[in-house]
Order: C-alpha cells, then sequence, then structure tokens
C-alpha cells in the first residue's frame, strides 16, 4: 500500500451529541440513498437510524466492537417498527433524534424520530437486546445501563 504524506490529521467523522436526555444525529441525504425519482428508499431510513444509534452508543463510552471481541456480546435489533411520515428527498438534511425510552436487564428501547426541519418524516419504535455471541440474551454491562439510565427522562419508564 502506498503512503501519502502530509495528509490532514484534523479531519474526524461526523459525530452527533446528546442534549436534554436526547441524542441528535444530522445526516444529508446522498445519491445512493435514493430510488430512480429522487426519493429516499424506504431502507436508507433504517441506515440513518442505525448511525444514529451506533454513534449514540459510541457518545456514551460503550465499546461494542472491544466486548464482542472479548467475547461479552453485542446489541443486535429485535424488534422494530417505523412508520414513514413523509418522503426525504435527494440532498435533503435530516436530523434524527434518537431518545432511550425504557431499560432492562438485557435489553433497550430507543424512541427514532428523523426530522426534515421542522418537520417529521418517519419515527420509529427500537428494541435492542445484548446478545452473546452465540446470540443468546445476557444481561448488558454494568457500566453501560448506567450509561443508559443517566439519559432517561426521569417520565420514562425504566425497568
Amino acid at each position: 500500500m502506498d503512503a501519502i504524506s502530509n495528509l490532514p490529521t484534523d479531519i474526524k467523522p461526523h459525530e452527533g451529541e446528546f442534549r436534554d436526555h436526547r441524542h441528535y444525529f444530522a445526516c444529508r441525504v446522498y445519491y445512493e440513498d435514493t430510488d430512480f425519482s429522487g426519493i429516499v428508499y424506504h431502507a436508507s431510513y433504517l441506515k440513518f437510524m442505525e448511525r444514529a444509534r451506533s454513534d449514540m452508543l459510541h457518545q456514551l463510552g460503550m465499546d461494542q466492537r472491544a466486548a464482542f471481541e472479548a467475547n461479552e456480546g453485542a446489541y443486535a435489533v429485535v424488534d422494530m417498527h417505523i412508520k414513514y411520515i413523509a418522503p426525504a428527498k435527494f440532498q435533503d438534511n435530516l436530523l434524527v433524534i434518537s431518545h432511550v425510552r425504557k431499560l432492562r436487564k438485557a435489553s433497550v428501547e430507543i424512541e427514532q424520530t428523523i426530522m426534515r426541519g421542522t418537520d417529521k418524516i418517519a419515527s420509529a419504535s427500537v428494541q435492542a437486546a445484548f446478545l452473546t455471541p452465540a446470540g443468546r440474551p445476557r444481561r448488558q454491562p454494568e457500566a453501560w445501563t448506567k450509561a443508559f439510565a443517566a439519559v432517561i427522562d426521569d417520565d420514562d419508564e425504566q425497568k
């Protein structure tokens, strides 16, 4: 592999952030996200939400890769309900808002909303279970449940 010198080292991947118990993740609709008419293909919404959830875990200090490599396990989506409200289009700027709703011993429920400006265009309820490498449910690491608990609103149920 050829090395290239003088590459910038200050360019970082896009990251979201937490504000008031919610995680905000901005993204743009690229051509690859759309069908032939320039409207976002339904499966692309899942990618936007997955990126936001992955970033949310990263922001909370959860290293899924390290947990998996240590044979502890990883999260897997086990249930998801999605509602498409209005179409997103090529080059739209979107904001994915993720909110931890319920915390259980081996799973977490996350509510996600995709906004285009002030318009809600999709929403989803996602349940992710912490699974062993063999695919069996396992209690989440204690540090992770504490991190989730810190971002649950007092009004939300914690189990």
